[in-house]
């Protein structure tokens, strides 16, 4: 049961203190850009041009051809687009906690929400690129279907994950700063063992269960599935209870820890 209170009471100080959570992300995501001649259009234009860089190679060097008779562009940036949200949500709350080492050192200052303002600011930068999603499939000639709305729950096992991580990174960071150079390797690991811009189809029928392992895979085939494939998540219930059997372990390792190191944190920064 301590478990459970561990995380109730993570994510109910997180509920408590939301208005000063959306006051802070507003905060972070201005000032990540502060000083910039174009500000915050570089959080839209630098994942703009990774994805034009990838269509370039693939689509026109290569020659890729449609995936599962689907424009390759449209397969692309439903890989994408989620992944850029994984990408600046763990690396952003991983150092969260050391970014903000002048508040930690506030004992009135509510530590566990600086993890979840890294990951609100990149949900404001994903919010914008679902929309371009929607827009180049009507550009496309591809109508809205109820699927579509299927990315509110992918979204929401996306911000669940990423939480969970934050909690165990963030905390452990402070004391092993070696950590964010782990988490960088590993990020890289990721991208390239998951299917984002080649299809899992390429991989021997023997191997894809390795790969299917991976959580950021579920995620990413949910998007291209509420998009391109046109399946509900429970048509896949062995992943989805995979996938959420991670997630709920590592919400309870990042409570638990992140509530026993928390009294620490001012005294190492």
């Amino acid at each position: 049961m301590r478990y459970f209170r561990a995380v109730y009471l993570l994510l109910a100080d997180i509920f408590e203190n939301r208005a000063l959570l959306w006051q802070m992300t507003k905060r972070d995501f201005r000032q990540r850009y502060l000083g910039s001649y174009l500000g915050v259009l570089w959080a839209f234009i630098q994942p703009a041009v990774t994805i034009f860089i990838f269509w370039f190679v693939f689509q026109v060097g290569f020659k890729s051809k449609p995936v599962d008779n689907f424009p390759f562009v449209l397969w692309l940036v439903c890989g994408m687009f989620p992944w850029f949200f994984l990408s600046d949500g763990i690396n952003g709350a991983a150092m969260a906690i050391l970014e903000s080492s002048f508040l930690v050192k506030k004992v009135v200052f509510r530590v566990e929400i600086l993890p979840m303002v890294k990951i609100f600011s990149a949900l404001i930068v994903h919010a914008f690129f679902l929309c371009v999603l929607f827009g180049m499939f009507l550009a496309y000639g591809y109508g809205v279907s109820l699927y579509n709305l299927q990315f509110l729950y992918y979204t929401f096992a996306m911000i669940c994950f990423v939480l969970g991580l934050s909690w165990i990174t963030s905390a452990l960071i402070v004391f092993l700063r070696d950590i964010g150079q782990f988490i960088a390797m590993v990020m890289q690991l990721l991208f390239w063992g998951t299917p984002i811009f080649w299809s899992l189809q390429m991989i021997p029928m023997e191997y894809q269960i390795f790969f299917k392992l991976n959580p950021v895979y579920y995620l990413i085939e949910g998007y291209r599935q509420s998009f391109i494939y046109h399946e509900w998540f429970w048509q896949h219930m062995t992943l989805t209870l995979y996938f959420w059997g991670i997630t709920v372990v590592l919400m309870f390792v990042g409570a638990v820890l992140f509530k026993k190191l928390r009294p620490h944190f001012a005294d190492v920064l």
